[in-house]
C-alpha cells in the first residue's frame, strides 16, 4: 500500500469511528430482554385474561391475552424495569370467547 492510501483508510477509519461515537447503538433501540420464555411456561388466568411468569425481583411479569392476540410479545415487570419475551404462535392462544349478547327477551318473574 502507497502513503496516500494507508493515510486516506486511516481518515475513513477516524470518519467512522467519530461517527460510532454520535450514533445511537442499535441495541437501545430495543428493549433490553431479560429472557425469553415460551407460553407454556406461563401462568394463564382466564378470569383477568393475564398471563404471568415469575420475575427475579419477586413480583410477576405481565401481559395480556389481547396484547399477545394483538402482536405484542413482551411482558414487563411492574415492580421493576426487567422484561421478557414470550415466544408463542398466534395459534397457541386460547380461542376468542363471542361478545356476550344482551338477552332480547322480557324479564322472567319468580312466582
Amino acid at each position: 500500500m502507497s502513503l496516500a492510501e494507508l493515510t486516506s483508510y486511516s481518515h475513513l477509519t477516524t470518519a467512522n469511528i467519530v461517527f460510532k461515537r454520535t450514533r445511537i447503538p442499535v441495541n437501545m433501540a430495543e428493549p433490553s430482554i431479560y429472557d425469553e420464555i415460551e407460553l407454556e411456561d406461563l401462568t394463564y388466568h382466564p378470569a383477568s385474561t393475564l398471563y404471568t411468569y415469575p420475575c427475579p425481583c419477586g413480583d410477576q411479569f405481565e401481559i395480556t391475552l389481547q396484547d399477545l392476540r394483538d402482536g405484542e410479545e413482551i411482558a414487563v415487570c411492574p415492580s421493576c424495569s426487567l422484561m421478557i419475551r414470550v415466544i408463542f404462535e398466534p395459534e397457541d392462544l386460547p380461542a376468542e370467547e363471542p361478545p356476550m349478547e344482551e338477552s332480547k327477551g322480557a324479564a322472567v318473574v319468580a312466582a
